[in-house]
């Protein structure tokens, strides 16, 4: 046996602990193998909040030491004040439609496939050899200057405020909505371009000057640049997917287009059109969903009701003002199987729907 009474003590580093060791300190979920940063809105956390929850650090709630950075003339991170709307808790908002960056390929993917495969049966079918030519010219001019208030809300509105807001969960929103009108607005370039190079009179460049000329569009593109200068984020969500796409975008694309094209032969258009509307639906269920919260908030409620009741009173007029101009491409189509006037009415009633699921008045221009 060796004799180890000859060996040399050796050194170590002291031991000394500081409790920062794992396990050395009991807190909410420690016990657990499944630990979150925050509660999920049901039993198990779903995919959407794993990857979007909480990815943007907050000081009032996981940075101790404050914002890691900030802007050379304000203050740090995400400021509050890049808005007049408060709230309690802004982490309180979760999208319904659990948007997260593959849930926006595979979607908008699936979109892009629908319109090629339309467009592509389209001409070879040669279906446009039936339309007449008071329907083509309708496109023309109508369809096409359409396709600048999407672009323009694209890369001037939401792409403009996708960083703007205090958490993460309401910029990808945000953010997807601008990925919506992008890609909308690209689809109808396309059929302009499909209509253009198809062997019918139909002028491909005529939407420009039908935008930047035309008199019943003039009041629909000064609405569009009015909104793309608005300085608080809240606002000009508020007045872009609350006010202007209902009583604007949605009396064009689903109380026009989408009742009149197929009485005029026209099947394409509407299935074109009905993935702009279908991209709306779904920004409106996130929109809600954010301007709810703020309506019900325990602390700030009351004032961004009143704040919300203002912007209704800017932005109101100067819509319902842009969606009266567009009266007279209504008896533009040679079949006409819905009138201007049931169309507005259309309309202003499911924005009146929508202000009082808000819980907010109802204008008094509606009545007028």
């Amino acid at each position: 046996m060796a004799d180890i009474s000859d060996q040399k003590e050796r050194s170590f580093p002291r031991i000394e602990f500081t409790d920062s060791e794992a396990g050395a300190l009991t807190f909410p979920s420690s016990k657990s193998r499944a630990y979150n940063y925050y509660k999920p809105a049901k039993l198990r956390a779903t995919m959407y909040e794993d990857v979007t929850v909480d990815v943007q650090p907050d000081p009032e709630r996981h940075l101790s030491q404050g914002w890691i950075y900030g802007f050379a003339d304000g203050p740090g991170g995400y400021p509050k004040e890049w808005t007049k709307a408060q709230s309690s808790n802004w982490h309180a908002f979760l999208d319904p439609n659990e948007e997260w960056e593959q849930s926006i390929y595979r979607n908008n993917s699936a979109v892009v496939h629908q319109v090629e495969l339309c467009l592509r049966n389209a001409k070879r079918a040669r279906v446009y050899d039936s339309w007449s030519p008071s329907w083509l010219k309708f496109i023309e001019r109508n369809v096409g200057a359409w396709m600048h208030a999407e672009n323009g809300l694209a890369l001037h509105v939401f792409t403009a405020v996708q960083r703007s807001g205090p958490t993460n969960m309401i910029n990808t929103a945000v953010a997807v909505n601008a990925a919506h009108k992008m890609r909308f607005a690209q689809d109808l370039a396309l059929f302009n371009l499909d209509l253009s190079e198809a062997e019918r009179p139909f002028d491909g460049q005529a939407h420009r000057e039908v935008w930047q000329s035309a008199p019943e569009w003039q009041p629909t593109r000064e609405v569009v640049e009015q909104l793309t200068a608005v300085g608080d984020w809240c606002e000009l969500l508020f007045a872009t997917n609350i006010v202007f796409e209902q009583l604007v975008g949605s009396l064009f694309r689903t109380e026009l287009v989408m009742q009149v094209a197929a009485r005029n032969g026209d099947y394409i258009t509407p299935t074109i059109v009905g993935t702009g509307e279908h991209d709306y639906d779904r920004d409106l269920g996130y929109t809600r969903a954010l301007y709810r919260m703020l309506a019900q908030d325990e602390t700030f409620g009351a004032a961004n009701k009143e704040l919300f009741g203002s912007w209704l009173e800017t932005w109101v007029p100067r819509c319902l003002g842009a969606a009266r101009a567009l009266q007279p491409i209504w008896s533009q189509p040679a079949e006409k199987p819905v009138t201007f006037a049931t169309s507005l009415a259309n309309a202003t009633s499911k924005f009146a729907s929508l202000l009082e699921d808000l819980g907010l008045d109802i204008p008094k221009e509606l009545d007028q």
